[in-house]
């Protein structure tokens, strides 16, 4: 807690990153949750912090070097001391657009969900049935199935997602890799420092865990780099499954609604099916740049209609052929079941658990939407929907066992037939939006994190900042959907391998749940244990079902899982190794005196922004480039972007400077929203900066403070090191070379860094950096588009890092 005028302000409350690297799996410091390769990363897409503090009032803190943290009102503006720099700005808070629903707003995001979320879940009817292996079945065994159907849906969908799960989100955020954020931010998993946690929720206000469990489980996290590789490991497999999940939703989904076709008009081929099913997804893929919001506003009545319908179809079926069959709500049909049918049953749960196929989108989309509206979605629409669906489908089949293969359309009453049809193929084109949209966001949060190579991340709606859309992953999910339609050209088959990837993404959503349990929620052990004995086991039981399919089909996910997992660990062990080298090869405030002192060294006339990730301390590229160039300008202003999450920033809460120690020599941190665009292009972007290192010089508290000295990244050498020719205190002359720099066009310098390894480097590692990570780096998109600098006054700098 820090104390102002007596009053305690709740430090848990402010969010906080190091901005120091990008650790990934072990590095010293603290990752932002940012792209971390200085101007070889990304700069703009993504959910950034900004250094600053965000909470419920506008706070003007001093951080010094010892670490405490004094708070004082005074004119509502942020002061911030990051090692070598004082900021002075007014704050923007965070995570302010996600506040602000009101009830009708929230009805409105719920009824989007039923075209953007529940897709899958609500066309799963169309398929379950038919890939379940049923010989000779009996009216037992349609019961137990049901009875399967039943508890299955309810205990995992609602009761685990919707009640359970969807509360642990990441400012917003769900999916896999959102649990792994969260523990990032309480628990010390190898960083130098803890990062605070800016929820508002009670929570995830833990600042120590209580019970001997909770202790060991942290220690553990924290204590053992091979726990830290294993739970990223396991996280990253997570989220490359749901990646799979969105390149098998979208194929199970429209080849089960064109089947429908080959009922009524058996003169139709198999082939036929595949390649109109191809088209269709094209033109589903093609739409995603329209949005979510637009996608929605044609989705959601579709699936609005579908959600209607089918369960008339259901009561219909129900009272003509079986009107008891809500009598397997009973426990004893399973039972029944699989002591009659044995391992033919056990074979039987790989085509039953594609009822909750759709289920880990719910919790994926979170970002697109917001918990309530999901809730909302599910329970009053979705789930009584299918429950009488699956019911009526039951009843039908009971009267007509040998029609379970095409349980659907065979159970529509023929007068209906053709517009259910039509209806069930638009559904299952909307079912394939669920999983597309979900890996948009789970792209983004892993980019966020520096996990994945960077791609292009465009935020669709003003409202919503979770809401985005990449075209490179759209176009890659589109050529691997088409090419797993031709490859399997049967849903049945597809079915095989589906179930495959979404066990996969839950059983390990269950395993990360149980630690946020233990660490952030702290929830008693007894309880945290039967949540992973009900949900381990469950999904435990099954999972080893569809690992039965792997010869049909099933090694496909594992096959996706595999390729998406190797470009993000190479990724994050080149990413690793870059860091590392920056942050040893830091310059020191010594070094970098001597650099601006050495002999032959000019200034020349004008303004250069050289940009660089590191927010304390000067990048080694920087000594690269005066021996080589023997020229700085006479303002060197070192630039860093940083995105948070708020529709925009005001221009005059745009820029955070501050005074590095020597004269002409400045630090900047640049914040934009996810709706502004970075210009550097005229001369908008240089005026702003200037006149906020003016009106830094200008200010009062500027005048009042002392040198702020650059350290290597420890705080003894924050108090202990000298420095030659430092600026003390505010001088005149240092407005006047501020404006008579305007004068002159900006140069913008940026970093190139090629990484190398050395001699000592096993054979793997000099694959994995050498070629592997290197293809990698000049695939990804390049940071410089972003930026918008004319040509003429672009600088690129090269480097190579021996690693």
């Amino acid at each position: 807690m820090a104390t102002t005028n007596g009053k305690d302000l709740e430090v848990g409350t402010l969010h906080e990153y190091d901005q120091n690297s990008c650790d990934d799996l072990n590095f010293e410091h603290q990752i932002d949750k940012e792209y971390g390769d200085s101007m070889d990363h990304p700069v703009g897409n993504g959910v950034m912090n900004t250094n600053g503090f965000g909470g419920p009032e506008r706070l003007n803190v001093k951080e010094v070097a010892n670490g405490k943290i004094e708070v004082h009102h005074k004119h509502c503006q942020l002061q911030r001391k990051v090692s070598d720099m004082q900021f002075s700005t007014q704050m923007v808070p965070l995570h302010a657009d996600r506040q602000k629903c009101t009830t009708w707003g929230t009805l409105f995001l719920a009824y989007q969900t039923l075209g953007i979320v529940f897709g899958g879940l609500g066309t799963s009817p169309l398929y379950v049935w038919p890939s379940i292996n049923l010989s000779n079945p009996k009216e037992e065994d349609f019961l137990g199935v049901m009875s399967l159907i039943f508890w299955t849906f309810t205990l995992i969908a609602l009761v685990k997602y919707v009640f359970i799960v969807i509360q642990a989100d990441d400012h917003g955020e769900g999916g896999t890799f959102a649990l792994y954020s969260l523990l990032r931010q309480h628990a010390n998993l190898g960083q130098k420092s803890k990062a605070l946690s800016d929820s508002v929720k009670l929570k995830e206000q833990i600042s120590q865990s209580s019970g001997p469990v909770h202790k060991k489980t942290l220690a553990l996290l924290e204590n053992f780099k091979g726990a830290q590789v294993t739970l990223f490991v396991v996280v990253m497999l997570g989220t490359c499954l749901v990646i799979g999940d969105g390149i098998l939703t979208p194929a199970i989904s429209v080849l089960s609604a064109m089947a429908g076709i080959q009922s009524e008009a058996n003169s139709i081929s198999g082939s036929v099916v595949t390649w109109v099913s191809a088209v269709i997804l094209v033109l589903v893929f093609m739409m995603q740049r329209f949005g979510t919001n637009r996608v929605s506003f044609l989705f959601s009545p579709i699936m609005l209609v579908w959600f209607v319908a089918t369960p008339i179809v259901g009561i219909y079926n129900i009272v003509v052929h079986y009107p008891s069959v809500f009598k397997a709500v009973s426990p004893h049909y399973i039972v029944d079941y699989f002591v009659r049918n044995q391992k033919q049953g056990w074979v039987a749960l790989g085509g039953v658990v594609l009822c909750i196929t759709g289920a880990e989108a719910m919790f994926a989309d979170l970002g697109h939407f917001n918990k309530r509206a999901i809730q909302i979605g599910f329970a009053v629409v979705l789930y009584p929907s299918c429950l009488f669906t699956y019911a009526g489908q039951t009843a039908y089949l009971i009267r007509h066992p040998m029609d379970h293969r095409n349980a659907f359309f065979k159970s529509i009453p023929q007068a209906v037939y053709w517009p259910l049809f039509i209806l069930a193929t638009l559904a299952a084109i909307v079912a394939s939006q669920s999983l597309i949209t979900a890996t948009f966001s789970i792209m983004k949060q892993t980019i966020a994190l520096g996990c994945f190579p960077r791609v292009k991340m465009v935020h669709t709606s003003a409202d919503q900042e979770g809401q985005v859309y990449s075209p490179e992953v759209n176009y890659v999910l589109m050529v691997l959907c088409v090419a797993v339609v031709l490859g399997f050209r049967n849903a049945a088959r597809v079915g095989n391998a589906f179930g495959v990837a979404v066990l996969g993404v839950m059983f390990i959503s269950t395993l990360l749940m149980t630690l946020v349990m233990l660490v952030i929620w702290n929830l008693p052990w007894p309880l945290v244990l039967l949540f992973l004995t009900i949900f381990g086991s469950i999904e435990g039981v099954y999972f080893t079902a569809v690992l039965n399919k792997l010869p049909q089909g099933g090694w496909v996910p594992f096959g996706f899982a595999a390729f998406f997992l190797f470009i993000s660990l190479t990724w994050s062990y080149g990413r690793q190794k870059k860091c590392k080298y920056e942050m040893n090869h830091m310059i020191s405030l010594n070094n970098l005196g001597a650099l601006l002192s050495s002999a032959g060294m000019q200034r020349v006339p004008g303004i250069c922004f050289f940009y660089t990730d590191l927010v304390d301390g000067v990048p080694p590229i920087i000594s690269h480039y005066v021996k080589n160039v023997r020229t700085l300008h006479q303002v060197l202003i070192f630039t860093t972007f940083r995105f948070i999450p708020v529709k925009t920033v005001s221009p005059e809460e745009r820029f955070l400077v501050g005074q590095m120690g020597f004269k002409g020599v400045y630090r900047c941190v640049a914040r934009y929203g996810y709706l502004d665009a970075i210009d550097c292009e005229g001369d908008k972007f240089k005026n702003q900066a200037i006149q906020s290192l003016q009106s830094y010089l200008q200010s009062e508290d500027h005048m009042e403070l002392s040198t702020v000295q650059i350290s290597n990244g420890t705080s003894s050498d924050l108090q202990n090191q000298s420095m030659e020719n430092p600026v003390d205190m505010y001088h005149p002359e240092d407005l006047v070379e501020l404006q008579s720099a305007t004068g002159h066009d900006a140069v913008h310098v940026v970093g190139k860094i090629t990484v190398r390894t050395s001699s000592s480097t096993c054979w793997l590692g000099r694959i994995a950096i050498n070629k592997i990570y290197a293809v990698l780096r000049l695939v990804c998109r390049s940071a410089i588009k972003e930026l918008q600098i004319p040509p003429a006054n672009y600088l690129e700098v090269g480097m190579l890092y021996d690693v």
